[in-house]
């Protein structure tokens, strides 16, 4: 054996152990832990997230030397690079809770840095699975010379590309905030996700409190609406990721994915049984979204926080859209400031991602009373009118029944406002305000009382005015919005 080949073979059994070393991640008992708790290991996250086979590591041996000769950490907690989810390139980072507890030290920070700004250069959409502490103690007392950070890089990819956030364990500091600017943030039953951890909280407030009471997942998808969708584990949020995913561009510019063979017609007779004529009468909207969309298509979004408006990705002839619907069986489907912020954010990922919008609007106006001024109405309500106006894609406004005042001008009834196609059913009620108490709210007598009626009731008056391209038979709704999205797709 030659002595190059001598060397060459001590490096690379090197280059093998810490490769080893790293693969390993916190050792059999913490991957035991991780496993007794019902969650999945970084690396096994990584795996069933993208396509098999497909994932190349980035920064393994980062942490593996130790300027001051401590032992080496492995991957320094966080596993990184790039794969593929069906056939797309994307970037992962996944935070390992079996070593230091998925903090992060400076090369982990550096390793982070690397990744999203790679995502930022080659226009790659980001996935982030967070299950860590935040920053790591022993950072006060090292001296790394690449202290980068990555929050800022993260905010900067907010609509160029899409990025996904999963807290699939504890998310603190820094990773949750890092989190924030995702497109779609999912939790995972038991998970929680806060600014600041319980230790924190008892030094700065003297208050002994659990992560749960903290920022469980449940309070964040219900309350705070700081995440979106809830699942029951790893292997549920990993596949809705996946999903999410597949309805949107690599990245802002490029072509929808679109399925051709979906994009037949057909006549939707069940309508004519699931939305009532009458204003007055409740019924569920998420069956209409059913008879809608293409066979298994539709995927709710954020579905249990401001419940008086479903927002949800659907396919409709096999393009991808953005469905904005009342939901006049929460409330009437009014308009809370919930409601809208919701709305809000959703808006903004199609506007950014040329996602066409289809908004079906049944809805009483902006909901009244004290605690709903209290809660923001009016500026929820103003942002999600900014929101709607500001999408500049294909756009086709459907009102069904009821839409009065801000209410129909938020879901994009306007007339004239860069619809593809503005449609009304036959029986819908117009106007500032409901002919229902609206009257007597605005000091009407009964001669004006009964011409609001009048006004309100159905669409002919409307239609004269041009308020609306077409009055249709329900029947046609999809045939409808076929027509009109590929109108606007210059086909």
């Amino acid at each position: 054996m030659t002595d190059s080949r001598t060397l060459w073979q001590a490096l690379l059994q090197q280059l093998d152990e810490r490769h080893t070393i790293a693969q390993a991640m916190g050792g059999p008992e913490k991957i035991e832990r991780q496993h007794t708790r019902g969650r999945l290991t970084a690396r096994e996250r990584i795996a069933q997230l993208l396509d098999a086979g497909s994932f190349s590591e980035y920064g393994a041996l980062a942490g593996g030397n130790h300027p001051g000769g401590e032992p080496p950490v492995p991957a320094d907690a966080l596993v990184g690079g790039t794969g593929r989810i069906d056939g797309r390139s994307v970037v992962v980072i996944a935070e390992d809770f079996t070593v230091k507890g998925g903090s992060i030290g400076h090369p982990n920070a550096a390793k982070r840095a690397r990744l999203v700004r790679l995502a930022l250069e080659r226009q790659l959409p980001l996935v982030l699975l967070l299950d860590g502490a935040g920053e790591r103690a022993s950072n006060q007392g090292e001296r790394y010379p690449h202290a980068p950070g990555d929050l800022q890089l993260v905010a900067d990819l907010k609509g160029r590309v899409p990025v996904v956030s999963l807290v699939l364990g504890s998310s603190a500091g820094h990773g949750a905030l890092t989190g924030m600017f995702a497109d779609l943030i999912i939790m995972s039953e038991g998970a929680t996700m806060f600014s600041a951890g319980p230790p924190l909280v008892a030094a700065a407030l003297g208050r002994e409190v659990t992560p749960e009471e903290l920022g469980s997942a449940q309070m964040h998808t219900r309350q705070s609406g700081v995440a979106h969708n809830l699942c029951a584990g790893d292997a549920e949020a990993l596949a809705l990721a996946r999903r999410f995913l597949g309805y949107l561009p690599a990245r802002a510019g490029a072509a929808l994915p679109t399925l051709e063979h979906s994009a037949e017609e057909r006549e939707l007779e069940e309508l004519l049984d699931i939305i009532p004529p009458v204003p007055q009468q409740a019924y569920n909207m998420q069956r209409v979204l059913a008879a809608l969309a293409d066979a298994d298509s539709l995927l709710e979004l954020q579905p249990d926080y401001g419940r008086n408006i479903i927002t949800a990705l659907a396919r409709i002839g096999g393009t991808p859209c953005l469905l904005l619907a009342n939901q006049p069986a929460v409330q009437a489907g009014a308009i809370t400031a919930e409601a809208a912020e919701k709305a809000s954010h959703f808006l903004a990922v199609a506007a950014a991602f040329g996602l066409p919008l289809v908004s079906l609007v049944d809805n009483p106006g902006v909901m009244p009373g004290p605690a709903s001024e209290q809660s923001g109405v009016l500026r929820a309500a103003g942002h999600m009118f900014l929101a709607q106006r500001r999408h500049r894609g294909r756009k086709v406004v459907v009102t069904l029944r009821k839409a009065f005042g801000f209410g129909s001008s938020v879901m994009g009834m306007n007339p004239f406002d860069h619809q593809t196609v503005s449609l009304a059913l036959p029986c819908v009620s117009l106007g500032g305000v409901p002919a229902i108490g609206g009257a007597a709210a605005s000091g009407a007598d009964a001669g004006e009382a009964e011409q609001m009626a009048a006004l309100q009731a159905g669409a002919w008056v409307p239609a004269d005015a041009m308020a609306f391209d077409k009055v249709i038979d329900p029947r046609q709704l999809r045939n409808e919005i076929i027509a009109a999205l590929a109108i606007s797709a210059g086909n």
